[in-house]
């Protein structure tokens, strides 16, 4: 019975409190805004010039991010064209000129090996007749 009596007064253990899931729904309503809002919320405390010059300097920065970017699009897209154009038929012809070059040395030395054994192969040879010399 004592329970009941301090329920019914508002004092003692059995004062009744709001149930648990109502305190959950109030703050569940304090977390419903987002990020972006609360932002935007506090935004409100500069005044309007500082809101305006900050809002005209994002502006200018993005314009400036954006024509930066086909700036760099535009001069890429030259270099890479100029130089396909200029430069890599250079580099070809000169590439195929050491190729030409290392081709005939190395014809020049298998003609070399091949003499260097044909001259050993006349000097060992013994001539026909002997050792004699012939006179005109």
């Amino acid at each position: 019975h004592a329970r009941n009596r301090g329920a019914i007064s508002g004092c003692g253990p059995g004062v009744s409190s709001p149930p648990e899931n109502e305190i959950d729904d109030d703050e569940d309503e304090d977390l419903d805004e987002t990020l972006t809002e609360r932002l935007w919320g506090l935004t409100e405390m500069f005044p309007d010039t500082v809101r305006t010059a900050a809002e005209v300097s994002a502006q200018c920065s993005v314009s400036l991010a954006k024509k930066l970017y086909s700036f760099s699009r535009a001069a890429l897209w030259v270099g890479t064209t100029s130089f396909m154009i200029l430069v890599l038929p250079v580099v070809f012809e000169t590439e195929r000129l050491q190729l030409e070059q290392q081709q005939l040395q190395q014809q020049r030395q298998v003609r070399l090996k091949n003499t260097g054994r044909t001259c050993k192969l006349h000097t060992e040879r013994p001539r026909p007749g002997g050792n004699r010399t012939r006179t005109f």
